[in-house]
């Protein structure tokens, strides 16, 4: 599924979803208005039947002979119902009126039925020639016995729905009234209907704005990628993405033409590489072959000779070889190739001392103090040789080189020639050498190998004339982790 797709998707079910939620809403809220009207207008009905006056005569409410509902004249000596006139004109049984009478002009009448505290269920007249009578509930009879209180059900009577208020009315019992909810229904069901058809006619038109939005918004990436494309099919680094504005695109466009930027150094870099160190192979080779060719005729040299040709090839073949070393120390990078380690610091320069001072006729002087960081131990090891080779190179026969490690900055001081203002900014760069080390063994490889050991160590690697002659170099392999106890002794 594409990116616009989806976008679509979500704006479209966003709105569904959204549309959904609202008509649920209303409808709820209809339906509860219109039921709330129903109900509104069967408690006004009840209240048309008040509770009758206790009967004065043996009546359906089972009391002694008296007066009906509505204030006639008391019943005879029969336990005959006075004959008052209720609502209806009339009385029933118990007291209720023999029959209703239409609710007035504009209210709704609904059917009624009355209920005795036995349960007996009494149809007063003037609803009908037959009307239909209303099962009752054990809830409509526990309301009739006791003459108090009130309910509201939803029933169903030969496939009509009704909506039914039974409601105490003292001694007399109760009185049931219903209303249809056939146009409660009928006006639910068009609402539905008319939710339905705008929900989905909604819905639709926010697919296709969705879509539209979606177009709309991700033609910028679309340019962004087409470009992209073409910049990455043709290989040239040297071209950048137009920036137009501050937007998120744009941000995206200035980072990848950072990314740009960093690739192209790397691959100019990798070039310079090669084409350094094919140059500084050259040399080497052309050398050892030269001997090689050479050593075919040993039988023709004196034998001093010979030995001398044989000890010049493996002098150039351990040149070469550690020539070939630096290059893949190089071609490491900066990055660290695993996870790093804790490396006492003070015992590795400790060890580069000491086996500077083996190969050469230098004085090291040493001070350092217990350090300890976090890197690969290897790297440091070769790069704190390379800063001891790099002065025992520089320093006259009998000169001191003073090496000290402090709050975890290593310091190798020489008191050589020192170093031309020129050289400086190029001290640690690859394959680098001043004129006056050209004469010198090595490959200009030593010290750019120091830096990128530091750098990859989250360190530093500079270069300055030290006051009084010779060349001062300062390399920090990163923050300490830990100053250990003061257990070392300076040499």
């Amino acid at each position: 599924m594409t990116l616009r797709t989806r976008i679509a998707a979500v704006a479209s079910l966003s709105v569904a979803l959204t549309v959904m939620a609202a008509a649920i809403g209303l409808y709820v809220a209809v339906r509860s208005d219109l039921r709330g009207e129903i109900d509104s207008a069967l408690r006004t009905r009840a209240r048309a039947f008040p509770a009758p006056p206790a009967p004065a005569g043996v009546g359906f409410g089972g009391g002694p002979p008296g007066g009906g509902y509505g204030g006639g004249p008391p019943g005879g000596d029969d336990g005959s119902p006075g004959g008052g006139t209720g609502p209806g004109g009339g009385t029933g049984p118990g007291g209720f009126p023999g029959s209703v009478e239409p609710a007035p002009f504009g209210a709704a009448s609904g059917y009624v039925q009355f209920i005795s505290p036995q349960g007996t269920v009494d149809v007063p007249g003037g609803q009908g020639a037959s009307p239909t009578r209303i099962a009752l509930t054990a809830q409509d009879r526990a309301i009739a016995a006791r003459g108090s209180g009130s309910s509201l059900t939803d029933r169903s009577v030969n496939g009509t729905k009704l909506r039914v208020l039974t409601v105490g009315t003292g001694a007399s019992g109760a009185a049931l009234i219903a209303r249809p909810l056939t146009e409660v229904e009928h006006e639910l069901g068009r609402l539905l209907l008319i939710l339905a058809l705008i929900g989905g006619g909604g819905i639709v038109l926010a697919a296709l704005l969705g879509a539209l939005v979606a177009r709309t918004a991700l033609a910028p990436i679309e340019r962004f990628t087409r470009r992209t494309e073409t910049l990455t099919g043709n290989l040239d680094l040297s071209r950048r993405l137009e920036v137009e504005g501050r937007d998120e695109l744009s941000r995206l466009a200035d980072s990848f033409n950072a990314t740009l930027d960093a690739l192209e150094r790397s691959v100019a870099a990798q070039r310079h590489l090669v084409a350094d160190a094919s140059h500084e192979l050259r040399t080497p080779i052309s050398s050892l072959r030269a001997n090689i060719q050479i050593l075919g005729e040993a039988e023709r040299l004196p034998r001093q000779e010979q030995e001398s040709l044989r000890a010049d090839i493996v002098a150039e073949l351990d040149e070469l070889t550690a020539l070939v070393g630096d290059v893949v120390e190089l071609a490491r990078g900066a990055t660290p190739g695993g996870p790093p380690d804790d490396v006492r610091l003070d015992e590795v320069v400790q060890a580069a001392v000491q086996s500077a001072r083996r190969r050469s006729d230098v004085r090291f002087e040493l001070s350092v103090e217990p350090t300890m960081v976090s890197g690969q131990a290897d790297r440091i090891s070769r790069a704190v040789s390379n800063l001891m080779d790099n002065a025992r190179k520089w320093s006259p026969a009998g000169a001191a080189v003073e090496v000290a490690l402090r709050d975890g900055v290593l310091s190798v001081r020489d008191h050589g020639p020192g170093l031309q203002q020129a050289d400086l900014p190029l001290v640690f760069e690859r394959f680098y050498r001043a004129d006056d080390a050209r004469k010198l063994p090595g490959s200009g490889l030593g010290l750019a190998i120091v830096r990128q050991a530091a750098e990859a160590c989250g360190g530093f690697a500079e270069a300055q004339n030290a006051a009084g002659g010779g060349a001062l170099l300062r390399v920090s392999f990163g923050p300490p982790v830990q100053f250990m106890p003061d257990d070392s002794a300076a040499a």
